[in-house]
Parts: C-alpha cells; structure tokens; sequence
C-alpha cells in the first residue's frame, strides 16, 4: 500500500450538497467512496449563538496522501464558511478494502 488510509468527516446542510461534493470528490479520485448519513443533528455555537441544525454527515474513505487536496476541494466547494473537515487514522481493515481505498485514490 503507497500511502495509509483514512477517514475524512464532513458535515453539509442537506442530501443535494452532500450528493454533489460525494459524486465530485470520487469522480476526481480524492476519494474512492463517500458515505452519506442523513439524519444527523449537530449541536454547536456559532457567532455567540446556540444552533441545533439537521445535517448530513460524509464519511469520506480516503488517502493520507489525498488529504490536502481532499481538504482544499471541500473547502472551495462547501457552502459553509468553515467546513467541518476532521480526519482520522484507520488503525486496521479488511486488506482488500484498504488496497481498493488506495487504488481509487491514486493520483493520476
């Protein structure tokens, strides 16, 4: 494997969004499959104001080596002003899982 896997969070305002960047981030190979989890409730302050907002998460599996690219893609293309984009290690996998994630993402 060129690089180890991970997985990147990102939450979006509704399924037509989260829809729209999963199709462009696998279709541009920044990641090799994006799950969408509607029915997320988030919990936050925003410009000294308590929100509670409906949400879709990503999962999105990709790359290490994917990740700043991931990161400037969400961040051009993302409504929000700040995006959530919190990445974490995947520790273990299914071998070939993980060597599917790694070749999907491989750069052209």
């Amino acid at each position: 494997m060129s690089t180890p896997p991970c997985i990147a969070y990102c939450t979006c305002p509704d399924s037509d969004c989260a829809e729209r960047l999963a199709a462009m981030l696998v279709n541009e190979g920044l990641a090799a499959c994006v799950s969408l989890l509607p029915g997320a409730k988030s919990c936050y302050r925003w410009d000294g104001q308590l929100c509670q907002d409906a949400e879709v998460l990503m999962m999105i599996k990709t790359t290490q080596a994917r990740l700043r690219e991931l990161e400037s893609r969400i961040l051009k293309e993302h409504p929000y002003e700040v995006p959530e984009f919190i990445v974490v290690p995947v520790i273990a996998g299914s071998d070939q899982y993980l060597k599917w994630i790694d070749t999907c993402t491989q750069s052209s």
